[in-house]
């Protein structure tokens, strides 16, 4: 695996033309249902924010591309599953993938909203959430919001240590109006981050029997 990240890194960095795609591309395949599974976007991510900091990729180049990726891969995953419907839950290669999919469906269940959102930095769940919201019928507006939401938030906490580490806090603090921005939203983005977690982490209100209805539909 350090030898693919590897490989990433110098087509990155020989091949700058080519890295907004390449990060759209790892940040879909991060979002896509089962793929995301075995992409490790973190790790490349924590490298290209390195490469950012040193200057050697455009920061608001990366962060739009990347976005975009994350948007676009959630909204695959959230349309096969409302193509599919519970089916898709119950087949290859998800069947393989249970204990993971009931996690990602009682999440869904309990939060909503709010499990779209950060579902997006749990790990295996990320890959997951958006086909399980799909199934379950969530609104079309309702779902997109969410993953607009998290996907701005998401892109630049995963550049953030990496940036941090090529440049330096004093240095990134000192450099460009371009950097300083770019801390700042950080700083924000996490701020947000933290505020959904306190505000929006709060189970849905649902009657008993609606509840054991919906699930025995999945």
């Amino acid at each position: 695996m350090s030898d693919a990240i590897e490989h990433v890194r110098r087509f990155i960095e020989t091949h700058q033309e080519w890295a907004g795609l390449v990060t759209a591309l790892l940040t879909l395949g991060e979002s896509l249902v089962v793929v995301g599974l075995f992409v490790p976007a973190t790790a490349l991510m924590l490298v290209t924010g390195g490469l950012v900091g040193s200057g050697t990729l455009d920061g608001w180049t990366i962060l739009a591309w990347g976005t975009a990726g994350a948007i676009v891969g959630d909204a695959i995953s959230y349309g096969l599953g409302r193509w599919l419907g519970p089916g898709i839950l119950r087949r290859r290669p998800l069947s393989r993938q249970r204990p993971t999919v009931a996690r990602a469906r009682l999440f869904f269940y309990r939060y909503g909203f709010a499990s779209v959102v950060l579902g997006r930095f749990l790990g295996p769940l990320r890959a997951i959430i958006p086909t399980v919201a799909g199934v379950m019928g969530m609104p079309q507006s309702r779902f997109q919001l969410a993953n607009v939401l998290s996907a701005v938030i998401w892109m630049p906490l995963m550049l953030a240590p990496g940036f941090l580490a090529a440049r330096g806090m004093e240095d990134g603090l000192s450099g460009g109006g371009g950097q300083i921005v770019m801390l700042i939203g950080t700083g924000i983005s996490v701020m947000l981050g933290l505020w959904l977690l306190a505000n929006l982490m709060r189970p849905r209100r649902q009657p008993a029997a609606a509840r054991r209805a919906k699930i025995r539909e999945v």
